[in-house]
């Protein structure tokens, strides 16, 4: 409820406060712990909230240029193993990578 009432308090360009988040917590029919709201505020103060969200899918774009890079990568790597004919068989897996020896319910 904190969390959504920062966002709206940001996104008509309020200053995230503790009293500003109890007043639309209350208005809202909320209640929480009275210590939230100016957990919230303290944790969000200099942050421009807006911001934040916009840059968390910046990131993302990065991944799929270097995922694109793995094939062409593995491709060059082989063309040598071609030419000379023969190609080297993957190895087999001796641990699987859903058994790693702990037993989370024995």
């Amino acid at each position: 409820a904190c969390t959504y009432a920062a966002l709206i308090l940001a996104d008509d360009d309020v200053e995230v406060t503790g009293d500003k988040i109890s007043a639309i917590l209350k208005a809202a029919g909320v209640t929480v712990e009275p210590f939230w709201p100016n957990m919230f505020a303290r944790a969000l103060s200099g942050v421009k909230v807006k911001d934040l969200l916009s840059n968390v899918g910046s990131s993302v774009g990065a991944a799929p240029a270097a995922g694109a890079a793995a094939p062409e990568a593995a491709a060059a790597a082989a063309e040598p193993a071609a030419a000379k004919g023969k190609a080297k068989e993957p190895e087999p897996e001796s641990e699987s990578d859903d058994d790693m020896g702990f037993d989370l319910f024995g």
